[in-house]
Order: structure tokens, then sequence, then C-alpha cells
């Protein structure tokens, strides 16, 4: 399919208002018996009714995600329309073995929202002292938890050091830090306890810190 073609396919996600910064999740819910891993799938087999499941489902989280981490409406949008043109074209290359079809998809959405901010940061002409503060606003999110780690780092390292998580617990850190789900949202959503959900972030925040240094 061409990029134009999906283009059509795929409106601009808007969200009336703007996004705020509080949580998401008492106004998107997910129902409970989305295939995403066969919706992939069917993507990867050219059909395009999957990719517009797939948008109808999750594009309003996914809004509210990016716009977290660029601080713009405008480009949050651009780079979920942008990401969804990336999941058709990609679709064939995700490996249910290496994890769930919902934490791929919102994997790939975030390395193009902190590619966007890094490009910003570059581009961009900053008053002297302002230099890579586009990019210290993909992690403002974090930020109210710098009393247990200093989020306000650049987020390439940030970055890097998450990879090194477990992918549970790295899910962990974002459901909480971007996502903006509660403790106990992440427990039920992941299947875990509570006690165990809350000491996965607690050790993932020490080994964070212990990263960056």
């Amino acid at each position: 399919m061409s990029a134009d073609r999906l283009y059509a396919l795929t409106p601009r996600p808007t969200c009336a208002g703007g996004v705020d910064n509080q949580p998401m999740a008492d106004t998107v819910s997910q129902p409970p018996l989305f295939d995403y891993e066969a919706a992939l799938r069917a993507c990867a087999r050219g059909e395009r009714s999957a990719l517009q499941q797939l948008y109808e489902q999750e594009s309003p989280r996914l809004l509210g995600v990016v716009q977290r981490i660029v601080r713009d409406l405008a480009l949050a949008e651009d780079i979920v329309h942008d990401a969804f043109i990336r999941i058709w074209n990609k679709a064939g290359t995700f490996d249910q073995t290496r994890g769930s079809g919902r934490g791929w998809i919102f994997s790939l959405t975030r390395h193009l929202a902190l590619n966007a901010v890094r490009n910003n940061a570059r581009h961009v002409q900053m008053e002297p002292g302002e230099e890579g503060d586009m990019e210290h606003a993909a992690i403002d999110g974090w930020q109210e938890q710098t009393d247990v780690f200093d989020w306000r780092v650049n987020p390439g390292r940030i970055e890097a050091c998450l990879e090194q998580l477990e992918p549970v617990r790295r899910n962990c850190v974002f459901h909480a830090y971007v996502d903006g789900y509660s403790h106990q949202e992440i427990a039920q959503r992941l299947g875990a306890p509570l006690g165990t959900v809350k000491a996965w972030i607690r050790r993932s925040l020490t080994a964070l810190r212990e990263c960056i240094g």
C-alpha cells in the first residue's frame, strides 16, 4: 500500500481541548478480548481493516502518551499518524515470542516520539543555557519522582538503561511514568500481584539510578 493511501486510511488523531497531564485509564477503556497479535498478523497480510481496528483501539491512548513526551498536540498527532504507517509497514517483523502486540505498538510509538524530541533539540535554535531543554521535555512526566530518581538527564541515556531491564519491569516503568497508570492498574493489566508490581518498579528505579550514575 502506498503512503498516500495509508494516510487516507488513518485519519489524524484528535482530542477535543487537548490532552492534559492526568492519567487516561479512567476515560479510555481497553476491551479485554481485542487480539493485538492477530491484528498485526492481519496487517502483515495486507488487510487494511486490521490497521483501522488497531487505530480505533489505540490511537487515543497513544496520542496521550506521545503528547506527554513531546508536549505539543500538533506534533503528537503527526507522530501517532506516522506510527500507524510504521506499524503497517513493519507488522511482518513483529515476533510474538519476544513480547505482546500492544507492547510492540507502544514501544515503536515511544521511539518515534523520543526521536522527534532529539531532532527538535538539534535543529531548533535556543538561547544560551536552554540547550537540551527539548530533550528534557521527553521525561517531564516523570519529574515528580525526582525524590526517587532524577529523570532530567539525556533521554538517550535513559533509553539505553531502560533496555537493560527485563521487559516486564521496563513495561512497569513506562506504564507508571509515561502512560500514567496507577500501581493497581498496572497489576491488573499484567495479571501480577500489586506487591510484586511495586517491587518491580522500586527495583527498576534502583537499577536505572545505578546505570546512569
